[in-house]
Order: structure tokens, then C-alpha cells, then sequence
């Protein structure tokens, strides 16, 4: 009778070993966190306030406790978005691999433009400020720093309250569009200077008019450098 209550508490307390043993296998919590420690640690931005959220994987996903340490990637090595797929995998023969869905915010100060902008025009400090805004939404990338922008036209019109984009910019402008600049013409072999009016932009090579600011006649010239054209015969 003993021998068969023994066998009878055997029975009954074997299924209770199997949770024990799943519970040996890997964490999905260390996955998720184990993929937003990678993103902020080799996907911030410098200045940036990156936050990073994993989805909750698949309850029911039961992996075997990886014995090396976890290899993280976000695959083709894209610029990182609001929503991420990061890819963990446990390097060892036979290991699993799995992707973990993150939702990304990056807080960043970029520049905006202050005031509405034509095209052609030159831009410049005046021309826009710096805020603070999500760039991980921001998909045709952003500017941040004045620098980038120092004698640069615009390739298109712009409204007030514009991100700026490198795609936005056209190359740089020697004369801007009322620059003060000097005007230089060859007669006889000497050099002749005067002060005028840009009525035009461009970089150096660039054709446009400038008006004689003494005279208030207008001219054809090329720009020869930064603030200077050559006025044509």
C-alpha cells in the first residue's frame, strides 16, 4: 500500500519539473533589452537624446539559454528610423536568431528656417534657427550646424518653419542677391574698381548683372571670387 501511494506522489509531482526547466532557457526580456542597450550604444547621435523601446516578443517563443555572448545588427546597415528591426542572434552551432521590433525617438536640434525663402536665394544665419526635433522621423535627413549652410543658395522656395535638408541646398555662392560687391573692369591694361549692387547670385564663374552704385548704371560681369566680379566689355 506504502509502495503505491510512493509511485501514486511520483506520478503527480513529475509534470511539475517541466516549467522548472523552461525557465533554464533564455530570457525574451534579456533579448529585448539585450537589442536597446546595442541601438543606444552604436546608433546614437552625438548631442542626440536617443530613448528606445523594444515590443514584447512572442510569449510562446521558447529558445534555448544561449552559452555565448548575444551578436546584435540591424540589418543592411541602414540609417536608423522610428521603427527599428533589430536582429539578435546566438552565435553557437545550431543557435536561433531572432528580431526584435524597437520604436526609436532621437531628440536633436536642427536648423529651421525663420522666414519664408525663394529659391536661388542665399542662406544664412538670419535665415534660420535651431530646434529641438525628432530626426529619427525625419527620412531625407536634416542640418544641424551653421557651417553647412555658410554660402549656400536654395535649390527650391521654402515656407517658414521648414526642416532643413542637405537635399534643399544648392551649391555655394560667391555674390549673393544685393551684395555690396566690387566691380572690376580691364580698360587699356589697367584695372578700374567700383563700388556696386549684386543683382544676381552665383558661384565664381557665375554670370550676372550689378548695378554701378555711383552712376546707377547696370552691368554685365562674372563673378571672379567672393565679393568681386569682373564687369564685361
Amino acid at each position: 500500500m506504502i509502495h503505491r501511494v510512493l509511485a501514486a506522489g511520483l506520478a503527480f509531482a513529475a509534470p511539475l519539473v517541466l516549467p522548472l526547466s523552461a525557465k533554464a532557457g533564455q530570457s525574451l526580456d534579456s533579448i529585448r533589452a539585450t537589442a536597446v542597450d546595442w541601438l543606444q550604444q552604436h546608433r546614437s547621435l552625438p548631442g542626440a537624446r536617443m530613448t528606445a523601446e523594444a515590443a514584447p516578443l512572442d510569449s510562446r517563443l521558447r529558445l534555448a539559454d544561449c552559452g555565448a555572448p548575444l551578436d546584435v545588427s540591424l540589418p543592411g546597415n541602414r540609417p536608423l528610423g522610428a521603427r527599428a528591426s533589430v536582429t539578435v542572434r546566438c552565435p553557437v552551432p545550431g543557435g536561433w536568431t531572432v528580431r526584435v521590433p524597437v520604436r526609436v525617438t532621437m531628440l536633436a536640434n536642427v536648423l529651421v528656417t525663420s522666414k519664408p525663402l525663394a529659391r536661388g536665394d542665399g542662406i544664412g544665419a538670419s535665415d534660420v534657427h535651431a530646434e529641438e526635433r525628432d530626426v529619427a522621423t525625419l527620412a531625407y535627413g536634416y542640418v544641424a550646424d551653421l557651417e553647412q549652410i555658410g554660402g549656400r543658395s536654395l535649390a527650391r522656395p521654402l515656407n517658414a518653419g521648414t526642416v532643413l535638408t542637405p537635399g534643399m541646398l544648392a551649391g555655394r555662392q560667391a555674390v549673393r542677391i544685393g551684395d555690396a560687391v566690387s566691380m572690376e573692369a580691364s580698360v587699356d591694361g589697367v584695372t578700374i574698381r567700383a563700388e556696386g549692387v549684386a543683382m544676381g547670385a552665383g558661384d565664381t564663374g557665375a554670370r550676372l548683372k550689378v548695378r554701378n552704385a555711383s552712376s546707377g548704371k547696370v552691368l554685365d560681369a562674372i563673378v571672379s571670387g567672393p565679393g568681386t566680379v569682373a564687369v564685361l566689355p
